[in-house]
């Protein structure tokens, strides 16, 4: 498609012949450097920017005619455009609203997260094995992957062995920590696992400063005072309380933190969506021999048939199909949802999300929690939000200086 200039030949005598332009035919969407341009003074039209000088007073002063003529191959009718005047391609929803599109990620991810970990505490309520829930869980999310690499949504990304090895140590401490977060969902309130989990920012910046040699600010071991007290104060009267509960999401805690670490080591240029697909499918492999092992006997002598005998067949295979897929895609859209936002965001969102799964387990399941309990889970995520604030403003912080 070209764009022409029409003009008098004697209105305007200083005009430069224009060199033509081979452009392709998806040259009507308009890139964000020309956007930036018209903003500066230029003219758009129909994906193509005008020269500056053409659009300057003087000229449209002289100027007679200045109109362009579209191609033959962008008319419908083979000619120019019926009315003549000039096109801007129109900018969509999204690009336009892009606040309203992150919300959205947001509330998804916070939506699906919630429906989850309900889901999750109502099979355990009448199915208490979380080994074998947990191979469902990523069972389910591999078929998922499989179905979308073979439609080629998305496209599946090649690995070679060097990055498996890479992604092995990831995808085992994913698996073990899964699985001991379910295990301690299984034991206790899910409220109490998540105020547990709440120590989670202390187990990475013990492991920051004394695996990785990374020097941690002052302030940000102050930040993490409440969430130590906080968590202290909740389990001393959480109601629910049991070790086998406790144990397990501090096992949990230490779980994800070497996964961090270990994730640093194995970053690659793999897209977070193939990437997650990979871990997945190592951490089923990691996770079927000790559900085999632990609870195989037991599922097989009577634990499939009273728990088909409480809700039935039908219920029984759907719950465990819904769980797998809401596990699955919560931690899919929470990537996407982090990768939209900056780091200070990102902590916010965290914080946030915790704050919703506690309030809605306990409203949904009715838990009685004591007073003791509700100060020190408060506190524990104050802590975690305040400890979230300044490590957020101290990497973007090292991003702007490394930038500079």
């Amino acid at each position: 498609m070209e764009s022409r200039v029409l003009s008098r030949a004697t209105a305007l005598p200083h005009l430069r012949r224009l060199p033509r332009e081979s452009v392709s035919s998806n040259a009507s969407l308009v890139s964000v450097r020309a956007i930036g341009s018209v903003a500066d003074g230029g003219n758009l039209i129909w994906g193509r920017q005008l020269r500056p000088e053409l659009c300057s007073p003087a000229l449209k002063k002289d100027a007679v005619l200045l109109r362009p003529c579209l191609a033959a191959a962008s008319s419908p009718a083979g000619g120019s455009d019926s009315a003549g005047e000039a096109k801007v391609a129109p900018v969509g929803f999204f690009a336009k609203y892009p606040a309203l599109v992150t919300g959205f990620f947001f509330f998804t991810w916070y939506f699906l997260n919630v429906i989850f970990n309900i889901l999750n505490k109502k099979i355990y309520n009448y199915f208490p094995y979380p080994y074998f829930v947990s191979v469902i869980h990523l069972f389910v999310g591999v078929v998922y992957c499989l179905v979308s690499w073979t439609v080629g949504l998305p496209k599946r990304a090649p690995i070679d062995s060097n990055q498996l090895k890479l992604l092995i140590p990831v995808a085992v401490c994913h698996a073990l920590g899964h699985v001991t977060s379910n295990v301690s969902f299984a034991a206790v309130a899910v409220s109490f696992t998540h105020t547990v989990k709440a120590l989670e920012p202390f187990f990475n910046a013990a492991a920051s400063q004394f695996i990785l040699g990374q020097s941690i600010p002052i302030t940000l071991w102050l930040s993490l005072a409440p969430v130590v007290i906080g968590v202290s104060m909740a389990s001393l009267t959480e109601l629910s309380f049991n070790w086998l509960g406790f144990i397990s999401a501090m096992i949990s805690n230490i779980s994800f933190t070497y996964r961090s670490i270990y994730s640093k080591k194995a970053m690659t240029d793999m897209d977070s969506t193939n990437l997650y697909a990979y871990i997945s499918i190592i951490a089923l492999i990691v996770c079927l021999p000790p559900a085999i092992i632990l609870e195989g006997p037991v599922l097989l002598k009577h634990g499939f048939n009273d728990a088909i005998a409480k809700v039935g067949l039908v219920k029984f295979v759907t719950d465990l199909f819904w769980v797998g897929m809401f596990y699955h895609l919560y931690n899919q859209v929470a990537t996407n949802t982090l990768e939209r936002v900056a780091p200070l965001t990102h902590a916010v969102g965290n914080v946030l999300k915790r704050v919703f799964v506690i309030g809605f387990s306990i409203i949904i399941f009715g838990n009685r929690i004591s007073t003791q309990t509700g100060i020190g889970t408060a506190i524990a995520i104050a802590g975690v939000a305040i400890y979230s604030l300044i490590k957020a403003r101290i990497e973007e912080e090292k991003r702007q200086a490394k930038a500079a």
